[in-house]
């Protein structure tokens, strides 16, 4: 156990020590751990899974870092082919294009690429691409399809030799990866070594503020170390010779932030920065409050979805979950649900699919296996793509099926409901 995990005494992005507090949500087996299906199963090792707030920065984190060589040298999560995430894609090229001025025969490097969909889009506009991913099955087929990739994990080491061979990157670009990694000062190390002195980085994660209005700790789970602000994001960034200069909201994995930087000289601040920054001082960010209030409202709702699957159970409806995403797993694992609850899970990734969910040991069933044996309720695990599922299964409605949507208060959906959207 001690090779495998090990706690944190300093804050990753200040190096403070002095820590508020948070929650616990138990000690759980790793989010996408999925096995054969077999007559007995082995008890599955169990992490904890504690959440702290640096008192300096305000970075809020997991006390314990489990090996990333555990994690993700063999990854099941591929990029989500639904349309919300292919616009968001979209909108990552025509954002970096107009704010960075990129043109044709640029290099973009993306760490964290997984089987290569966003570069395959930069591609398509003129870009040339490099893309870094420690999981090895997921650059395997990157490369099979074309998109030259890298399998390791992102630093020095490896932006160097792309530096050498194919000159320095007006971009570098990490999606839904950067909260995974626990060392960011190697990382942004790397990022020096590959981008051009005119070049920027952009980084996207969930976005802190998102995850405290919208009472999404259901996000939280040993793959996702950190969880941040923009006024945390700036701090790491200017310790390494960047500033924030530009920074957009979307809709993606609950809601997130892609926020750019440069060096200083390049280019200004634009005046989302600053809007996003006073956002996060109103919300009292730098105070123990919202995350204390996080803990509070995690607990009642973790009472009232247990509460809700239990009851219909035993009232005799037949409950299945929507979705076998990381998120969802943290959710089951926190209300103490398994398959004595939850019947099936139902999932498009063919990597998850004939397989058995580790912990709760709940089978993941194809979409036609699913729709072969629908049950009267399914738990909306991916909820965050709540809109596109619930006009999707508009037939199930029709039959009278009901979705229960967990986040940020559970509540059951019976019709199409309007998309999210930010202004």
């Amino acid at each position: 156990m001690r090779d495998i995990i090990r706690r944190v005494d300093r804050c990753r992005v200040c190096g403070n020590d002095d820590w508020l507090e948070v929650m616990s949500l138990g000690s759980t087996p790793l989010a996408n751990g999925f096995l054969d299906p077999a007559p007995a199963y082995p008890d599955e090792p169990v992490y904890p899974v504690d959440v702290i707030a640096c008192r300096r920065c305000w970075l809020m984190s997991l006390r314990h870092v489990v090996d990333p060589q555990v994690l993700f040298t063999h990854y099941v999560y591929l990029t989500s082919e639904s349309d919300q995430m292919a616009q968001h894609m979209r909108r990552i090229v025509e954002w970096s294009t107009r704010k960075l001025g990129l043109t044709a025969g640029d290099l973009v490097v993306e760490l964290g690429s997984n089987i290569g969909t966003q570069l395959e889009i930069f591609a398509a506009a003129g870009l040339r691409t490099v893309g870094v991913d420690p999981a090895r099955n997921l650059a395997r087929i990157a490369n099979d399809r074309g998109v030259e990739t890298v399998a390791d994990f992102f630093g020095p080491h490896v932006a160097g030799p792309i530096a050498q061979k194919h000159g320095r990157a007006k971009l570098v670009l990490g999606r839904q990866c950067f909260a995974h990694i626990d060392d960011v000062h190697h990382v942004l190390d790397g990022v020096d070594a590959v981008l051009a002195p005119d070049g920027a980085l952009a980084i996207e994660v969930p976005y802190l503020v998102d995850l405290l209005d919208q009472n999404q700790f259901d996000t939280i789970y040993h793959e996702h170390l950190s969880y941040y602000s923009l006024g945390t994001l700036g701090r790491l960034f200017e310790s390494h010779g960047l500033r924030l200069v530009d920074v957009e909201r979307a809709d993606v994995h609950g809601g997130s932030i892609v926020a750019f930087a440069s060096r200083p000289t390049v280019r200004p601040p634009a005046p989302s920065v600053s809007r996003l920054l006073a956002l996060e001082e109103e919300r009292g960010l730098s105070t123990g409050r919202p995350y204390q209030d996080l803990a509070d409202r995690t607990r009642k709702v973790v009472d009232n979805v247990g509460g809700l699957v239990r009851d219909l159970v035993a009232s005799g409806k037949r409950v299945a979950g929507y979705g076998a995403p990381s998120k969802g797993h943290a959710l089951l694992q926190a209300c103490g649900l398994d398959r004595k609850e939850i019947e099936f899970v139902t999932d498009t990734t063919p990597l998850k699919q004939g397989k058995v969910w580790a912990g709760n040991l709940i089978p993941v069933f194809t979409p036609e296996q699913a729709r072969s044996r629908p049950p009267d309720y399914y738990l909306l695990l991916a909820w965050n793509y709540s809109s596109e599922v619930i006009r999707k299964e508009h037939e199930f409605l029709a039959q009278g099926g009901r979705f229960i949507v967990p986040i940020p208060q559970p509540r059951i959906v019976a019709e199409p409901e309007p998309a999210r959207r930010y202004a």
